[in-house]
């Protein structure tokens, strides 16, 4: 079993480094790389704020992103699986990325068992309940009159509204990637206390693989960092973590 998982590359626009970079990163796995760490994927998952806000009527997306969708679509006809957990940017994805692409989408966290291991998976943004304003704000923007009120929007205005959205989000949910990551820690002790072998998050924007030795097994906690300035992802090969980093 082979899978890749990466987050937060908050994409808006084609010209940006992250997109092109992930542009290049989907081509080599499309193309079957050699490397062997992309090469032979089973899965992909994307935990949450792929892109920096999100949108979609009678499956019209906004244009900037078609290019990295279509990149997606070739890597789902190769035989990979594809897997979205909503972040705090990007959420509402089901009727686009499920049920026209037959993509897998979790609105806010995911486990599979894969090699006899169980594993955790969320954007994380919703692991401090005390963050009370921030979870009021995300419970509003996901809500039925808010999702209702956009679909009878123009187009433009529609995307315009998105965009400031998501600002609004960044800034109720902002914290230092340090801390996010202290909180996300000891969620994730929990978890393994009840039986996960590991637990992966995005959202604070900082790379981060440990081990742990809970309960008479070693654990994993890892954070996926971003495709902003880490460029990181982290790889699962037959049982075995490795957080990565593209170069090129």
């Amino acid at each position: 079993m082979k899978a890749i998982f990466l987050s937060d590359a908050h994409l808006k626009r084609g010209s940006q480094e992250s997109y092109r970079k992930l542009n290049r990163f989907f081509d080599l796995l499309i193309e079957g790389t050699p490397i062997d760490c992309l090469a032979n994927i089973n899965d992909l998952f994307i935990l949450g704020d792929f892109f920096d806000f999100w949108f979609s009527k009678n499956d019209l997306i906004y244009p900037e992103f078609e290019p990295i969708i279509g990149k997606l679509v070739k890597l789902k006809e190769t035989g990979v699986h594809i897997h979205f957990c909503e972040g705090n940017h990007d959420f509402s994805l089901k009727s686009f990325f499920l049920d026209k692409l037959g993509m897998d989408v979790y609105t806010e966290f995911a486990d599979v068992t894969w090699d006899g291991k169980k594993i955790f998976l969320s954007h994380g943004d919703t692991i401090d309940p005390n963050n009370r304003g921030y979870l009021l704000l995300r419970n509003f923007l996901r809500s039925p009159f808010w999702v209702a009120l956009q679909r009878y929007m123009p187009l433009r205005l529609t995307w315009k509204l998105a965009a400031i959205s998501s600002n609004m989000s960044k800034e109720f949910s902002d914290e230092a990637g340090d801390d996010i990551a202290v909180k996300m820690e000891a969620f994730s002790m929990q978890k393994f206390r009840k039986g996960f072998d590991a637990v992966i998050f995005g959202h604070c924007h900082k790379p981060v693989l440990k081990e742990y030795y809970v309960d008479g097994k070693i654990r994993i906690f890892a954070t996926l960092g971003d495709w902003i300035k880490h460029f990181s992802y982290l790889h699962y090969k037959n049982g075995q973590f490795t957080l990565c980093y593209y170069k090129n």
